[in-house]
């Protein structure tokens, strides 16, 4: 076993009825790094947080969680994790320290007034510790989940899309703050779908229809998918991405403003399926693939695994 390792998992697997949900997964995650978790919607991101963290027993794998069984030792990961999900689950009817207190009661923390005091201040929560949790805004009731989070002291942050639905202003100064974390020690697994903070992560992997399709540092998993793109500009580019994409070569046309990005694999191959439409108006630039055509591309080749009952 890894010292380094938080997380060292192999084989994790979880059925529901006749669907696997989470398919034999590999994960290793360093202490102190910051590992994105990114897949479309139902690709068992949730699902596998739930059961590094103890919440859901997996049918198959092994490995540890910050030193522990994932199988046999859940009750010791969940002391040392800190959760967010997905849904803020807080009472609205109480306030911040209020339920901070009640969240500390829980943990059955020995000097809980202090450890309230300690998370709203370390949050910047101190000046609105009486505000009612119901009247905060997206960006201050993830504050408070993340507060509550780490009221005691937890080794692994596990976040489930923590900042859906918050503004560009609090989704940027949460990441300073996990980063701050991270530089402290803490251990970060993330779930996102917005791309900006996948790049600021150490390192990301990838799941759809749960199975890790990828898993590395950003610039890695780009070069390893091998996509040649092309930034294209002109008049009427929805009705040139319907063209393209009857192309052979072009594996997606995706609209990024005023700009169409157009990627396949055989470089040459594309280049020439191209030339054509260079007399219609339009302006090519070959570009560096990134994140986002990448994780289109992951996403269209995947197998949905859903069965019907």
């Amino acid at each position: 076993m890894d010292s380094d390792l938080a997380i060292d998992v192999r084989g994790m697997t979880k059925r529901f009825g006749t669907r696997t949900v989470v398919d034999g997964i590999n994960l290793q995650v360093r202490r102190g790094e910051i590992c994105g978790f990114l897949g479309p919607n139902g690709s068992g991101k949730t699902t596998f947080i739930r059961m590094l963290c103890g919440l859901l027993r997996a049918d198959g794998g092994s490995g540890t969680c910050l030193g522990y069984d994932v199988i046999s030792e859940s009750e010791a990961i969940r002391c040392e994790v800190g959760y967010m999900t997905q849904r803020f689950s807080f009472y609205e009817d109480l306030s911040i320290a209020e339920n901070l207190d009640f969240v500390a009661r829980m943990f059955s923390l020995p000097n809980r007034k202090a450890a309230v005091e300690d998370s709203l201040e370390q949050l910047g929560l101190t000046g609105r510790r009486s505000q009612l949790a119901g009247e905060l805004s997206g960006g201050w009731k993830q504050r408070l989940a993340l507060a509550a989070c780490m009221l005691h002291k937890p080794k692994l942050l596990l976040l489930d899309e923590p900042t859906a639905g918050v503004d560009p202003k609090a989704r940027r100064d949460f990441w300073d703050q996990i980063h701050d974390l991270a530089a402290a020690g803490l251990t970060v697994l993330i779930s996102t779908h917005y791309m900006d903070e996948a790049e600021r992560c150490h390192r990301l992997a990838y799941l759809s229809y749960g199975k890790l399709l990828a898993h590395g540092g950003a610039e890695d998993i780009v070069a390893a998918a091998g996509l040649v793109t092309w930034v294209v500009t002109g008049p009427d580019l929805s009705r040139l991405a319907l063209q393209l994409r009857r192309l052979p070569a072009v594996r997606q046309a995706v609209a990024f403003g005023r700009e169409l990005h157009v990627s396949g694999i055989d470089a040459a191959a594309l280049e020439a399926e191209l030339a054509p439409f260079r007399e219609d108006g339009y302006s090519f630039r070959r570009s560096g693939a990134g994140l986002e055509d990448v994780f289109i591309q992951l996403m269209e080749s995947s197998e949905d695994n859903y069965i019907a009952g």
